[in-house]
């Protein structure tokens, strides 16, 4: 054996950060965030839970790591819609983020009250404010319109995913809703039940996004 041999040479780490984050994901996927725990990802990894710490000193580090891994790309978005105006970019990045988050379960939930730092997520948030900023819009009205896309998608998300989360939990009747406004004296509400009552989730997302997309076009 030479000197710059290794019994392990050649196998992966049984344990880095790429790694871990991976098996999160997975685990988020096929259990959902309330099963996430470091234990958890240490069994699923074969690792004492106290190694994991070597890399994420808390779970919400953990949480904050995996939404930057989820943007991965979704800048990416607004260069597919270059030939548009800057509402089409943005509505672009908007979208991109909300099928980020829905390729995983729970992914609004891991997402929401995270305040990654990383370059994924900084990538959006930078190209977000670039892209109004280039229309015309002032540099506060350029990072506010970036919490309020943000905010709307991430809060749009979440409610899409619980309301169709699996297992005991959902997906949520609309019968429910249907049943309580017939109960009661909700003229209004009852007009509005086929829309209150659609699981068109895409089509709700597009009817807010719109009215943003005008709000902002109007401020300007």
């Amino acid at each position: 054996m030479s000197p710059t041999s290794s019994p392990t040479r050649g196998r992966p780490p049984r344990l880095d950060r790429a790694r871990t984050l991976q098996t999160a994901l997975d685990l988020l996927d096929q259990s959902g965030l309330d099963a996430l725990t470091m234990r958890r990802l240490a069994d699923a990894m074969d690792v004492q839970a106290g190694a994991l710490y070597r890399y994420f000193a808390t779970k919400q580090d953990l949480l904050t790591a995996m939404a930057e891994r989820m943007m991965d790309g979704v800048a990416d978005a607004a260069a597919e819609a270059q030939g548009g105006d800057w509402s089409e970019r943005l509505a672009a990045l908007a979208r991109a983020m909300r099928a980020a988050l829905l390729a995983h379960r729970d992914g609004a939930r891991v997402f929401a009250g995270t305040h990654s730092t990383g370059a994924n997520i900084l990538g959006f948030a930078d190209t977000v404010v670039g892209v109004m900023r280039a229309a015309g819009y002032p540099d506060d009205d350029a990072a506010r319109a970036l919490y309020t896309l943000a905010n709307f998608t991430v809060g749009h998300t979440l409610e899409e995913q619980a309301a169709l989360q699996p297992g005991d939990g959902g997906p949520a009747d609309p019968g429910l809703l249907a049943d309580a406004v017939a109960a009661g004296t909700y003229p209004h509400l009852e007009a509005g039940l086929p829309a209150l009552t659609s699981t068109d989730f895409t089509r709700l997302f597009e009817f807010g996004l719109e009215l943003l997309v005008e709000g902002l076009r109007a401020r300007r």
